[in-house]
């Protein structure tokens, strides 16, 4: 089965091997225009085919540009047609692309004049990125699953062609470039004129809010051990308790600790250690959490360095190593995670970053995108959450954006953890991922740059610890 990001909180169940990985429903459709362009089409599309069973879609993809100048892939849409079928909603992967499938997006949105073949699309479009005249994206390996893996029908799909089992035009998935479709119809015939209604769709800029935070949380972890009376003073708690995810009820206190690290800013790290023989009984995971959940829309921070091997023992375990935000398990759940799997889990590709947006972990119902290649060592991931679209960046790039329903509900806790997916061999092998500082600031979306220069102000100054944010 497919892979299957599951969230990275502390859940008292372990039912979450059903689903794969995720792309809203329920997205107000965006109109594009005919608009001619000058001098012929600037892109094509070729399709083909690459699954025509009843488990999932899988249209493979590539666009050439075929103007006369450089293409912005930004300004490149793609839609692909079909039924929903019975589906409560269906979640997006890119499972390969040669220009890698961070800079690949994918949403699902609902037409607005549905038809007996299509009432929703499949989006697909670009974080950046150009083509020279003559050049192609290469394959796009893209599929599609409903919730729950329940059965998809293609047969009744607009855009679905079974005979398509090589590369070549297709007059059912549409193409636009700013705007203006170039190529395929798409269902009840094209537009002839531009819309002004904006897309709903998740946006590839940072949303920004200017001005100054109205709360600051930042700690570089100074502390002696997981006794510290400090720890519990300034607001952490390390999870001992039962359920998962991972390996239940094995979370441990002396998990933690906070050693001296010469690569670290300050010269310091809190240590996340998560260790096994391969049972139960001979595992230790790690989590830390704030005990209040006085979180909500803002600026989340943290240098955190992953590990692609242990640090002892033979490698290859499926270890999840995190930064995330989380709601308690209630009908306002929200959840917005960083995920380095080193070697994969779930069926999915090693050194994989999942970046994700819960709307409901019992449904499984969440957007994400997995952002392949090494992470081994320090790495600075920023979340803003911020006038409805929340936007994920990695060192500085920004590798996601959700909006709609997939944007917090209530405020969250700050968390860390590193657990293990499942237990494939014996034999006693430790992970280690550490965590230089985290920041909040509260009420503003700032730029990774801006969240550096306020973290170096509190290291200037001496600072290990502040948090002026208020409980409500």
């Amino acid at each position: 089965m497919p892979h299957t990001p599951t969230p990275a909180g502390r859940r008292s169940v372990a039912a979450f091997a059903a689903a794969s990985l995720a792309g809203a429903c329920g997205l107000t459709a965006a109109v594009f225009s005919t608009a001619a362009h000058a001098g012929g089409a600037p892109a094509t599309l070729a399709y083909h085919v690459g699954s025509t069973g009843s488990d999932m879609i899988e249209p493979w993809l590539t666009v050439t540009n075929t103007g006369g100048s450089t293409l912005s892939l930004a300004t490149v849409k793609i839609r692909y047609y079909f039924t929903a079928d019975s589906a409560p909603s269906y979640q997006f992967a890119c499972e390969w692309a040669q220009l890698g499938c961070g800079n690949v997006t994918g949403t699902v949105g609902t037409l607005a004049s549905p038809t007996a073949t299509a009432d929703h699309y499949l989006e697909v479009g670009f974080t950046g990125g150009t083509l020279a005249p003559g050049a192609s994206t290469g394959d796009l390996q893209l599929r599609l699953n409903a919730a729950g893996w329940a059965p998809v029908n293609q047969g009744n799909d607009y855009s679905f062609d079974a005979s398509q089992t090589s590369y070549g035009p297709s007059s059912t998935i549409t193409l636009a470039v700013d705007g203006a479709i170039v190529s395929g119809t798409a269902p009840g015939g094209n537009p002839t004129s531009p819309s002004t209604t904006p897309s709903t769709t998740p946006s590839t800029t940072p949303s920004t809010g200017g001005g100054n935070p109205s709360g600051v949380l930042f700690d570089d972890f100074s502390y002696t051990g997981p006794a510290d009376p400090n720890l519990a003073a300034h607001g952490w708690a390390i999870r001992t308790g039962s359920g998962g995810p991972g390996v239940q009820n094995t979370w441990a206190a002396d998990a933690f600790t906070f050693p001296a690290d010469a690569t670290a800013e300050g010269g310091h790290v809190m240590n996340l250690k998560a260790s096994t023989d391969g049972t139960t009984a001979g595992t230790k995971q790690a989590e830390i959490d704030t005990t209040q959940q006085k979180f909500f829309e803002g600026t989340y921070a943290a240098r955190v360095y992953f590990n692609d091997a242990p640090s002892t023992g033979a490698n290859g375990d499926h270890v999840n190593e995190t930064f995330y935000t989380i709601t308690p398990d209630n009908s306002l759940y929200s959840e917005d995670d960083f995920e380095y799997l080193p070697n994969g889990g779930w069926g999915g590709p090693a050194q994989s970053m999942y970046t994700t947006t819960w709307y409901s972990a019992d449904a499984m119902d969440r957007v994400t995108t997995d952002t392949t290649g090494s992470l081994q060592g320090w790495h600075t991931l920023v979340a803003t959450v911020y006038g409805g679209t929340v936007t994920y960046f990695i060192d500085g790039k920004q590798v996601f954006s959700s909006t709609g329903k997939y944007y917090p509900r209530q405020a969250m806790t700050i968390d860390f953890n590193e657990w293990f997916i499942d237990l494939p061999f014996t034999g006693a092998r430790t992970w280690d991922e550490k965590v230089n500082w985290v920041y909040f600031a509260k009420g503003v979306a700032q730029s990774p740059s801006d969240v550096q220069a306020a973290v170096d102000g509190y290291y200037s100054g001496g600072t290990h610890f502040k948090d002026t944010v208020p409980t409500s």
